[in-house]
């Protein structure tokens, strides 16, 4: 139990200290730590608690840590993670704020938000392939980019909350009639 949550608050903090971005540029590191590092919830599990976690008021990355926390290691386990991950920006943004405030308008305070964008962008862009092969995987070409291209319609023309439209498909998904089994899957 000790090993589990010194494991969690560990892979927190990590995801808290070097999560430079904001909660967006957390996902990949949230997604490293909990499906490929610890193995603590699979690429699909990840996907439905990224989902959901989108449908949510507030920072993804504290409800992302709250849930897997609780997952891991029960209420203990939230709390432990979500302080993991919220002491490291505290600190950061009192630090930073205060050098910014003192030396904003020099080139390499400048120059140091400017050269974390071109990372973040990188480690969305993989997530995002990661993420479209396994919809590609499990839904083909033609729906997954069919959902794509409406979901980003909505989400950019026509200005749509993202987690209305996450809501949309959660909502459509659980409506949705289970598909008539035939005669020889009913007797197996």
């Amino acid at each position: 139990m000790l090993r589990t949550q010194t494991q969690l608050f560990m892979a927190f903090l990590r995801i808290g200290l070097f999560g430079f971005g904001g909660g967006p540029s957390m996902i990949p590191l949230v997604h490293q730590e909990v499906v490929k590092r610890h193995a603590w919830m699979d690429d699909e599990a990840f996907a439905d608690v990224l989902a959901i976690g989108n449908t949510l008021p507030g920072p993804i990355a504290t409800k992302m840590a709250g849930y897997i926390g609780y997952r891991v290691g029960g209420v203990p386990g939230a709390l432990n993670a979500v302080v993991a991950v919220i002491v490291p920006v505290i600190v950061a943004m009192i630090a930073l704020l205060g050098l910014y405030a003192r030396h904003g308008d020099q080139r390499w305070v400048q120059g140091m938000g400017q050269g974390v964008v071109p990372v973040v962008m990188v480690m969305m862009a993989k997530l995002t392939w990661d993420f479209f092969a396994k919809s590609r995987a499990s839904l083909g070409w033609l729906v997954t980019l069919a959902m794509g291209v409406v979901s980003g319609g909505l989400i950019y023309w026509l200005d749509v909350h993202p987690g209305l439209v996450i809501g949309a498909l959660l909502l459509a998904a659980l409506l949705r009639p289970e598909p008539r089994r035939t005669a020889s899957e009913a007797s197996e």
